[in-house]
């Protein structure tokens, strides 16, 4: 494996998504990931469908191959001592570990930070829960949607303030693990100076909450509740979804100066009344929405897009999944990755979103992605590396 991870070894005990999209994100840098999953019936996700893709003895979910390409997989039975043994000697030469078990379960697992910390002091261990390890409510289990609603998200989704809706990917669980991996990173940097590991806490509560932006400091700051308002701008205008002859297409006018330009390219008053600046359009969001629909009522959407391209107002369409996926522009930034599975042969996956390039400009980026794994794929192999066989590296290997 290549990249800026290289040398670093990670124990992934999570599963469902926060976690296992955190040490993925670590695996597509280089690092070496060892899944840890439960024998028999492996991380919740191989069962999350359908879609399931494969023979039916050997069936996979695209769920789970969603958030587990770059790693290995071994089946541990953590109340078994020769298993729970197991992972300790994978604790001896991790750099990371990484769980994201409710508050108290490692604990009586006897697998307790603390007690992981003293056998491998350089260990940094990334926790993940649902709504923070302390607090009143700190035990509660966290599900994407449920902290979704709880962290204010879906009262800001919806077509207006009786319309929550929750986004359409499990955003909480996502941003979770890239805050997650954001502070692993971080600790391992520190660990550059001061020798030792440390915990890194995150939760899906937080996660959400970190993301708020200008919804955030509208309400501590100016003491306004943001509502769900649907597909226009709270605080620009006209930006949003507008519908023209054949369909719809998204605009962006985010300055005074891209408001002059929109206005001559479709042969409106940019002074009229109550549009002549953003606070006077945000106001009167109504008129500018009905003002600028009804230039677009001429056009099909192809060209809309062509016309305000060439008036340089940004603009794009709606595209479902599949068209995002067939867009060479998609492609043309390493967006998929083809790999080849154990028990389905060569398949397509959504690839990570970082490009690297040296100074001369040429690229970087790892190009060799392994494929997500089949449960306890990889047992033989760790266990060799567990003993030696290849040369396994101590804790002090990695950065």
């Amino acid at each position: 494996m290549t990249g800026p991870l290289d040398g670093v070894v990670v124990v992934d005990l999570s599963r469902a998504l926060a976690g296992p999209h955190a040490t993925m994100m670590l695996g597509d840098l280089g690092a070496r990931v060892v899944k840890v999953e439960a024998p028999g019936r492996g991380d919740d996700t191989r069962g999350w469908g359908p879609p399931f893709v494969g023979e039916e003895d050997a069936r996979e979910s695209t769920y789970f191959l969603s958030a587990n390409r770059n790693k290995e997989s071994i089946a541990l039975d953590l109340k078994a001592d020769a298993d729970r043994e197991t992972l300790l000697e994978l604790v001896d030469r991790a750099d990371v570990l990484v769980e994201n078990f409710r508050p108290g379960v490692l604990d009586r697992l006897g697998l307790g930070v603390e007690s992981l910390l003293e056998r491998n002091p350089r260990l940094v261990v990334l926790s993940i829960t649902g709504f923070g390890h302390d607090g009143p409510e700190g035990g509660r289990a966290g599900y994407d949607q449920i902290a979704q609603g709880e962290a204010g998200l879906m009262s800001l989704t919806g077509s207006g303030p009786d319309d929550p809706q929750r986004v359409g990917v499990p955003i909480g669980d996502l941003l979770a693990g890239i805050y997650g991996a954001y502070g692993v990173l971080a600790a391992l940097h520190e660990r550059h100076t001061t020798g030792a590991g440390q915990v890194v806490r995150t939760s899906l509560l937080a996660a959400v909450t970190g993301v708020h932006a200008f919804q955030g400091t509208r309400w501590t700051v100016a003491g306004e509740v943001g509502r769900a308002q649907g597909n226009h701008h709270p605080s620009i205008a006209p930006y949003g979804l507008f519908r023209c002859r054949d369909g719809a297409v998204q605009i962006a006018v985010g300055s005074e100066a891209l408001w002059q330009k929109f206005c001559l390219a479709f042969d409106l008053d940019a002074d009229a009344e109550g549009l002549r600046d953003n606070a006077g359009r945000v106001a009167h969001r109504d008129q500018v929405i009905e003002t600028v629909e009804a230039a677009f009522a001429a056009y099909d959407a192809d060209a809309l897009l062509t016309r305000l391209s060439d008036a340089g107002i940004p603009a794009g369409r709606v595209r479902s999944l599949d068209e995002v996926y067939g867009w060479e522009q998609t492609a043309s930034q390493g967006l998929l990755v083809d790999v080849e599975h154990t028990s389905l042969g060569t398949v397509t996956l959504p690839g990570p979103p970082l490009r690297f390039f040296d100074p001369s400009g040429a690229e970087v980026t790892r190009r060799d992605h392994q494929a997500p794994p089949v449960l306890d794929e990889h047992a033989a192999r760790i266990r060799e590396w567990l003993d030696g066989v290849d040369g396994a590296p101590g804790p002090e290997a990695g950065p």
